[in-house]
């Protein structure tokens, strides 16, 4: 018995090769119709007989392309129209956007290999791509995601290439990025100044031989530029440090294969899984002790971040080179990735000494994710290339269209249209013109991609925060838009409960810098017992002041002095045999009192970051840095599993730990590694102790803090001998990257 059947489907499904896919699968059981992308997702029409279409419903779900994902198929009945063939025909346009663009994907090994096959027509080709990988979300301009709508629109296809293009059983049907040496994008290579050196393979051999002679190349990949030199090079290390003024601050390091970097860091199995994905991202691992790495690379640190070639352009050059590369993001400390050259040429022409462009133009801007193994579970410190936008389907439909604008650090956006959460790659700090202008350019290509018009905007309480201001601004030129504000550590929860869909009452433990509170103070570590509709804040660490503002964030051992102060007497303080009272002189010593004593630029805090600083500091491992987490990363090595101790601390009636007595010990332990160990012990208890006044709730932990991979392991591990369910983010940002989630989750249930 034959019957119509219209299928309806939303996810990811466009130009990931899904159409081809359905083609193939209706051609397999001879049913006949066609299959069209629009501004929703996909349709499906198709006529034949039940028992037919019943084993493509079956294949629809075990075959699937590796990069497409079904969120919601619906199937209705229809009458038939006599099809005489299956087809794909051409997509439509409709009021209503709401499919899904496809993150940026690495280079797949069906590309690789034919880029290495010297018998093939893309021989060494540095833009070979097919429906599995290449770019996607960076070249997209709007949707639905066809090639007119990309800025592959100015590269006119072959008559080889539109062949390819052109048939459903190709793997290249639809690719929109299709190109070859024929038709395609070309590279150069330029000066600093912008002066073009050479082109294609002799650009590509030029960059290799300058990478050889020690050279610091700009090189355009995916989502905008890399500064590339010689991981083996010192000299080149020091050189790209000393032009980029950062003097210690770990880089990437980019190398060809799994094999190449087996010889670089020991990594687990579940590292090496994440490293070799499709999506190729940094991976925070081990080093390997007797590598040809310089020490330049990541200085007083045990770890790397590891990635792997994802572009053909990658390959080309590790190829010829034979050895890793630094590859860090080019951009201005606090400024965006760089995508364009002539930013190149304008903003670093005295860092690099050439740039390897090329004329396909980047239109969404996207840096490197960064991730680890924690607990054999994945952690991002940072979403961004291969994984973002990311898409996520949620529960219930929205009654409005919400916009979530994250916080000041580590930006965010989350957009919520119906049934999906759209949040965005990482947007990062905005604390210049150019960020901030990045944080608008990014909104902009959403609301033009999806048709989009918030009618809820979600921020944090910060008043000083650029995205409340933005709030702020836009609310007086659009006064119909409600505005719902979302305390800072709240949200951070709210993304954990976001990711796994909770909808009961957890007793959440939020770390980080620093926070607006609702008492108009800075919070920093907060335990608070969260639902999808308000908190209760049960404890935090005690306040301090951070001497000198922002600059005690660069100078752990001003927080060191302020924790001091609070619990001694200046004569004590002066008197103390620590080694952070002796980086002052008395006299800076006596002025920081006065100004801790009055609150000159000294706002309390109760920051898990800053006592992190503040015991690094006291230990005599970091009273200065120049990267955030430093003081986190250099006490980790000092973590000793055979030292049980803990320091002691009692929580008051009023929610507040006291750290008094760990502080007194704490000062007299000069072992670091015991003084660490304690440290790291102190803080799980604090937790555990918390968490046995509430023994039927999950456990729940969000914020920066909670990147430190010793500290996280230590929770894991009690959790799991407690037999307390225990939840982080996995697939979005545990810092603030997952603010604009926890936002966008809570105006979801309470508009």
């Amino acid at each position: 018995m034959e019957v119509n059947k219209r299928l309806e489907l939303t996810g990811l499904l466009q130009g990931v090769g899904f159409r081809p896919f359905i083609y193939q699968l209706c051609h397999r059981y001879q049913l006949k119709g066609n299959v069209l992308n629009n501004s929703a997702g996909v349709t499906i029409e198709i006529e034949g007989e039940v028992l037919q279409i019943d084993r493509l419903m079956k294949a629809l779900y075990e075959e699937l392309p590796p990069l497409a994902r079904i969120d919601t198929l619906k199937s209705i009945n229809g009458v038939i129209e006599g099809h005489k063939t299956f087809e794909i025909i051409q997509s439509t346009n409709e009021s209503t956007k709401s499919a899904l663009v496809s993150p940026d994907i690495a280079l797949c090994e069906k590309c690789l290999d034919e880029m290495n096959d010297s018998t093939n027509r893309r021989y060494q080709y540095p833009f070979i791509n097919c429906t599995d990988c290449g770019p996607r979300y960076s070249i997209v301009h709007t949707l639905p995601y066809d090639r007119p709508k990309t800025s592959m629109c100015f590269f006119k296809m072959c008559s080889a290439c539109q062949k390819e293009y052109d048939n459903p059983l190709n793997r290249r049907f639809h690719a929109q990025p299709i190109s070859c040496f024929d038709c395609g994008p070309q590279l150069s290579l330029k000066d600093a100044q912008g002066k073009v050196l050479s082109r294609n393979a002799d650009a590509l051999q030029r960059t290799v031989e300058a990478i050889k002679e020690g050279k610091i190349i700009a090189v355009k990949g995916l989502g905008g530029f890399h500064l590339l030199c010689d991981a083996n090079n010192t000299q080149a290390i020091e050189a790209l440090r000393n032009r980029k003024k950062r003097p210690s601050k770990p880089f990437a390091v980019m190398c060809l294969d799994g094999k190449s970097a087996e010889t670089l860091v020991d990594m687990t199995a579940e590292e090496k899984s994440c490293l070799l994905s499709k999506e190729k991202p940094i991976v925070l691992m081990p080093k390997k002790d007797g590598s040809s790495l310089s020490d330049a690379v990541a200085p007083g640190i045990d770890r790397l971040g590891l990635f792997l070639a994802y572009t053909p352009v990658h390959y080309l050059l590790l190829q010829s080179l034979d050895r890793p590369l630094v590859a860090t993001s080019a951009n201005l400390s606090d400024e965006p990735i760089i995508h364009k050259a002539e930013e190149i040429t304008l903003k670093l022409s005295h860092v690099v000494d050439a740039i390897l462009d090329h004329d396909r133009e980047i239109l969404n801007a996207n840096d490197d994710s960064v991730m680890q193994i924690v607990g054999k579970k994945t952690q991002f410190l940072r979403m961004a290339r291969g994984f973002a936008p990311l898409n996520i389907q949620l529960p219930f439909k929205s009654k409005k269209k919400i916009l979530a604008l994250g916080g000041n650090q580590k930006n965010t956006l989350s957009l919520i249209i119906e049934d999906k959460l759209i949040l965005s790659s990482y947007i990062g700090d905005l604390g210049s013109i150019e960020a901030f202008e990045y944080f608008e350019r990014t909104l902009q290509s959403f609301e033009r991609m999806y048709d989009f018009k918030a009618e809820v905007l979600v921020c944090d309480k910060h008043p000083e925060y650029e995205t409340r201001k933005w709030a702020q601004t836009y609310l007086k030129k659009h006064p119909k838009i409600e505005l719902l504000e979302v305390q800072h550590h709240y949200a951070h929860l709210l993304a954990v409960m976001a990711e796994n869909k909770l909808d009961k009452e957890v007793l959440g433990f939020s770390f980080d810098g620093t926070g607006y509170g609702e008492d108009g103070r800075l919070w920093g570590a907060e335990v608070m017992l969260a639902g999808n509709h308000g908190y209760k804040r049960l404890h935090h660490l005690p306040f301090f002041r951070l001497l000198g503002g922002e600059k005690a964030i660069k100078e752990p051992r001003r927080s060191a002095l302020s924790m001091l102060f609070e619990y001694y007497t200046l004569e004590e303080v002066l008197s103390m045999d620590v080694d952070v009272i002796q980086s002052f002189s008395m006299e800076e010593i006596i002025l920081l009192h006065k100004a801790w004593e009055r609150g000159l630029n000294s706002p309390y805090s109760s920051s898990a970051g800053r006592l992190f600083d503040a015991v690094a500091s006291l230990c005599s491992l970091k009273h200065f840095v120049s990267y955030e987490g430093e003081s986190g990363l250099a006490m980790e090595p000092y973590m000793d599993e055979s030292i049980k101790e803990s320091f002691l601390f009692s929580l008051k009636d009023d929610g507040e730990v006291d750290l008094k007595e760990m502080m007194d010990e704490l000062i007299k332990v000069k072992e670091t590694d015991i003084a660490i160990s304690m440290f790291f012990n102190t803080l799980l208890e604090i937790i555990f102790s918390v968490s046995k006044n509430h023994p039927e709730h999950v456990l729940v932990f969000s914020g920066g803090v909670f990147q430190n991979r010793t500290l996280m392991n230590k929770v894991l591990n009690r959790a799991k001998e407690e037999g307390r369910k225990c939840l982080f983010q996995n697939t979005t940002a545990i810092n603030d990257g997952g603010l604009s989630l926890g936002q966008a989750w809570y105006a979801l249930q309470n508009i």
